[in-house]
């Protein structure tokens, strides 16, 4: 139950590639967010130590995650195999979200390729988490192609690490994982002590995916030029740990050294500015066809992935 198959993995990311979010099957981060809802005030209730009932609230959900779709699976292995991989192909489907982040990126590059300012920022705040109001074009452009970057590795690398180590139950822990950072891993007065082990445990989660997708993105961008493909590698590596964060300076710097374009410097969050250093300070501003281009190198980038956990799966299967 540990294992999975390479087929699951490729099928799942077809899936994903053709389908993207399907609109009338609910998504099983809906249910995750509910938990969290739910569980937030009980474990907040009953263990008055923020730190501490943070840490369990954090634990007890990503192992209910793990154990639940353990159970789903092997009683879907025990009803028949094929069924069982069918399950594991549905759930993992879900794991990843490569298409529809390359949808609602593009759904920004073609309000600002019309003019309409007002509605790339409207498009731009469902995908990020900073303040859009205030924006202008290249401000617009900058947060949706570091967003491209981030959510490469939340949202398809990550989970895809995390299935070849341990299938799907642990690719889908991970989709708690990141849940629960997206809605407590704040330092705000409400989530700086209870949020923490959520933060930190992505933190965690996301060390190793991130320094590979230096890796991918620079392999994806040498497939059309090894110049930029090693611009790409040295800029990942070299200034990605000037991000705040520990983990998303590095998948943002891949893309700027592969784009040739400035990303960072200071953004406001939640009515607070915060300030970042530039990552590719040498390069120019992005424009709005770079989005486009993020979102190619993103897909691209997800192919690769695929084709080399497939092709480790297939010789050590």
């Amino acid at each position: 139950m540990f294992e999975i198959e390479w087929y699951i993995i490729l099928t799942a990311f077809i899936l994903d590639f053709v389908l993207g979010d399907p609109a009338k099957i609910p998504h099983p981060v809906i249910y995750m967010g509910k938990a969290i809802e739910f569980f937030e005030n009980r474990f907040r209730k009953h263990i008055k130590h923020l730190l501490i009932s943070g840490f369990f609230f954090a634990g007890f959900l990503i192992f209910s995650t793990w154990l639940l779709s353990f159970i789903i699976i092997k009683l879907s292995m025990n009803i028949h195999p094929f069924f069982g991989d069918f399950i594991q192909i549905f759930l993992l489907f879900f794991c990843f979200s490569s298409t529809s982040l390359e949808k609602a990126s593009l759904k920004v590059f073609y309000a600002l390729k019309k003019g309409n300012i007002d509605d790339a920022r409207k498009k731009l705040s469902m995908i990020v988490g900073r303040e859009t109001k205030t924006l202008d074009e290249n401000s617009v452009t900058m947060a949706t192609v570091e967003t491209v970057a981030e959510n490469f590795v939340d949202g398809f690398l990550s989970p895809l690490f995390f299935a070849m180590i341990g299938g799907v139950p642990l690719a889908l822990s991970y989709k708690m994982i990141n849940t629960l950072d997206s809605m407590v891993g704040y330092k705000n007065d409400t989530y700086l002590f209870f949020g923490r082990a959520s933060a930190r445990i992505d933190d965690a989660a996301n060390f190793i995916p991130t320094r590979l997708s230096v890796l991918i993105i620079a392999l994806s961008t040498a497939f059309f030029s090894l110049e930029k493909g090693i611009l790409s590698f040295k800029t990942g590596f070299f200034q990605g740990h000037l991000h705040k964060s520990p983990n998303a300076g590095y998948p943002e710097a891949a893309f700027a050294g592969a784009l040739k374009i400035r990303l960072g410097g200071p953004s406001f969050y939640h009515g607070s500015i915060v300030e970042k250093p530039y990552i590719g300070k040498e390069f120019k501003a992005p424009q709005k066809s770079r989005i486009k281009h993020a979102c190619d190198l993103m897909m691209l980038g997800s192919f690769f992935a695929v084709l080399i956990s497939c092709f480790i799966l297939f010789l050590t299967g």
